[in-house]
């Protein structure tokens, strides 16, 4: 008797059991607005993205308990629910869209902070470039992104090499080496150096999320200044096909072709392929190249599987192969030394990278994530020769679901970065880093969400670090407002801004370097009324034991005893009133760091004021008319004989685009004004720098006025 009990009491728990794991209930979404049914509106449930019919009506199946939904549709105001999923039968629940006067708005889901929450509903504020902008900067530099990264409030892309044109993006003022970029969440650029930005065109580009401030507690060393996701364009339904050829009156050439459809019913393809080539130019006669010239070729294919289900795979690999020459221009020589002084350097790199993910008994998602690099530079600096090979790895596992008012992500994580000096192998390391993370989105009212994430690394070189940050966002009427905390590490090495313009053969690291530690905070306030939107951000940052490179007489690389600090606002207003619209900013940072010998100083090459005034005309299937004004106030220079202030500049830009059918033709004139930091003072020293080098750092732009032109075609 007690066995027939014991026997019936465990298969009554095992039923019990295998009915709490199978998924018994089915939601039904209703999507309107007022009366009228939405078709097409985007349904957005632990990540899987589904479409209305022509009721405005799609089925989700899912298992009993709270369920997080985002509806969306384009022109219509992204909403959020949460819903009660039954275990018996279905509940229709019905959601009502709200219009957005007078703004044509897309969808924007942010990837970045791993949610995959929509822009408005995120804790964590993330500055979105959506894909029309990138067009418009697309049409200025169709071959790189800097002109895209250069206007984005808070941010300043700073040209960290004159001689070959390398240049760093820096985040509300803290060093470019503190930026992470990703490419569709995978660091496929590894550590991506001033030439990177130089060597990603845009054309595929469908999004770019940044994430300002310390985001260690998502992405690692890395990112203590800020992260740049660059979300590549995904197939659709129909095969898109675009080329691009432009012509500058500075002799450059890109010619650019992009590739996007389906496969088949659950595969899709896009691919990039581009051309780029720029003859030397010297704008003021002094024998140097104020343009390096350089050809580059660019191969991207990626490929994308759904299976309407959850079950998603993406798959890329890129090609990059460029030569670049700068210094003195062939068969001259310096003035001051008589003497020809040439820099070459030969770029071959290759990366592939993958995403998988897959539902877990329809209320978890696990997901994958691996990343390898690789790169060789032969490098010259004049008669100097320096090779290197670098590597980098990265593999990723994580698992996020939705509870209740919650939405979190718990993963691991390692990467390695690896670099390999062939002529000067003293400047070696071989660095892992291991970590796990983890992170919680909860709702606690309507009017205020939550984020906490945390970061538990351990490098190989440096140690263990914590790196949490916690973030909030309330919400009232048309006011919206995010706080943010947090603290970041980077581990160091003989790669800054400083040595990759001079090289690595006069360099000294006198003792050990340790790693540099951040702490950010942030608080924005936003409002919206119509058309008009304006946000207020003021920010702060601080680093423990920053690097501190030498260079006035001998060149080396330390850490300072003091701590770099960093604090300053943000003004952003928008103006949109179909056709127009206009954008302003303005940026204050008060940067300052330490200088062995006098103390605090500003931080070199940061302007304390910048502002910008971009004005667009567009109408759908007739073309573009823009106007952009931008301001830099003055900055610090550094081992600069000829002064230790540079000059305020206005840069102005002009840009017109047609459209014939499928053919669009454009113009574009940069820096109208003709600035040239040649017109204030000379770039070639009166002698050679203890790194080694034979110019001054560039504060403004040396090329002076450039127009290009050029035929888009889309078939």
């Amino acid at each position: 008797m007690r066995t027939a009990v014991a026997t019936a009491s465990l298969w009554m728990a095992l039923v019990v059991l295998a009915a709490a794991q199978t998924p018994s209930g089915t939601v039904a979404i209703e999507v309107r607005s007022g009366e009228r049914p939405l078709e097409g509106a985007e349904v957005v449930v632990n990540g899987i993205t589904r479409r209305t019919d022509l009721r405005g009506q799609v089925s989700i199946p899912a298992a009993p308990g709270e369920l997080e939904v985002t509806v969306a549709r384009e022109g219509y105001v992204p909403t959020t629910v949460t819903i009660q999923v039954l275990s018996a039968g279905q509940r229709p629940v019905v959601v009502d869209l709200q219009p957005v006067p007078t703004i044509k708005e897309d969808v924007v889901v942010v990837a970045s902070t791993r949610t995959s929450r929509g822009l408005d509903d995120q804790p964590v504020r993330v500055d979105v470039l959506p894909r029309e902008e990138i067009e418009e900067k697309m049409l200025m530099t169709p071959g790189d992104i800097v002109m895209m990264m250069n206007e984005m409030g808070g941010m300043r892309v700073q040209a960290t090499s004159p001689s070959l044109g390398a240049a760093s993006v820096r985040i509300q003022g803290m060093r470019g080496r503190y930026t992470r970029f990703l490419s569709d969440g995978l660091p496929l650029f590894g550590e991506v150096g001033g030439l990177g930005l130089l060597q990603i065109p845009p054309m595929d580009l469908g999004q770019v999320e940044v994430i300002k401030g310390v985001a260690s507690s998502m992405y690692g060393a890395g990112a203590m200044g800020g992260v740049v996701n660059l979300i590549a364009r995904k197939p659709g339904s129909e095969r898109v096909r675009e080329f691009l050829i432009n012509r500058s009156s500075r002799d450059g050439t890109d010619a650019v072709g992009f590739y996007g459809g389906p496969l088949s019913k659950r595969w899709g393809l896009t691919l990039l392929g581009g051309g780029h080539w720029q003859e030397r130019i010297d704008a003021n006669g002094d024998t140097w190249s104020d343009l390096p010239k350089y050809a580059r070729g660019v191969l991207r294919p990626r490929i994308y599987w759904n299976d309407g289900e959850g079950r998603t795979f993406f798959a890329t690999t890129g090609v990059t192969i460029e030569d670049r020459e700068g210094g003195t221009a062939p068969e001259t020589t310096l003035p001051v030394a008589n003497v020809p002084y040439r820099e070459r350097l030969d770029t071959r790199r290759f990366d592939v990278g993958m995403v998988g993910q897959m539902p877990m008994k329809q209320r978890f998602f696990m997901t994958a994530r691996a990343a390898f690099a690789q790169q060789r530079h032969t490098h010259a600096f004049g008669d100097v020769r320096e090779r290197d090979r670098h590597q980098f790895a990265f593999g990723e596992a994580a698992v996020r679901g939705v509870a209740s008012r919650h939405a979190w992500v718990a993963g691991a994580a390692v990467e390695r970065d690896v670099f390999r000096p062939v002529d000067l192998p003293q400047f070696a390391y071989q660095f892992t880093i291991p970590g796990i993370f983890v992170q919680d989105d909860v709702e606690i009212a309507r009017w205020v969400s939550l984020s906490a994430s945390a970061r538990l690394d351990h490098h190989s070189e440096y140690g263990t670090f914590f790196s949490p940050r916690v973030a909030a966002l309330f919400r009232a009427d048309r006011w919206n407002s995010r706080v943010s905390i947090g603290t970041g590490f980077f581990g160091p090495s003989a790669l800054t801004e400083e040595t990759e313009a001079a090289g690595l053969s006069r360099l000294t690291i006198p003792r050990s370097l340790r790693a540099e530690e951040g702490r950010s905070a942030s608080f924005d306030i936003s409002r919206t009324d119509g058309p008009l939107s304006y946000t207020v951000t003021l920010f702060a940052s601080r680093v423990h034991h920053p690097i501190e490179v030498e260079r006035t007489v001998a060149f080396t690389l330390t850490n300072a005893a003091e701590r770099a600090t960093n604090t300053g606002v943000e003004l952003l207003g928008t103006l949109r009133h179909e056709p127009f619209a206009l954008t302003t900013t303005y940026t204050y940072v008060h940067a300052r760091e330490p200088d062995a010998d006098r103390g605090m100083v500003d931080a070199a090459l940061t302007p304390r004021h910048s502002a910008g005034l971009v004005g667009m005309w567009e109408r759908e299937d007739v073309g573009r008319v823009g106007l952009e004004v931008y301001y830099t106030g003055v900055q610090r220079l550094e081992a600069n004989p000829f002064g230790d202030r540079s000059k305020p500049y206005v840069i102005v830009g002009l840009l017109a685009e047609r459209q014939f059918g499928a053919w669009r033709v454009f113009v574009n004139g940069e820096n109208l004004t003709d600035v040239r930091q040649t017109r204030w003072q000379p770039l070639i020293r009166p002698d050679q720098a203890p790194d080694g080098r034979w110019t001054v750092d560039a504060w403004a732009p040396l090329e002076g006025r450039n127009v290009n032109g050029g035929i888009r075609v889309g078939f």
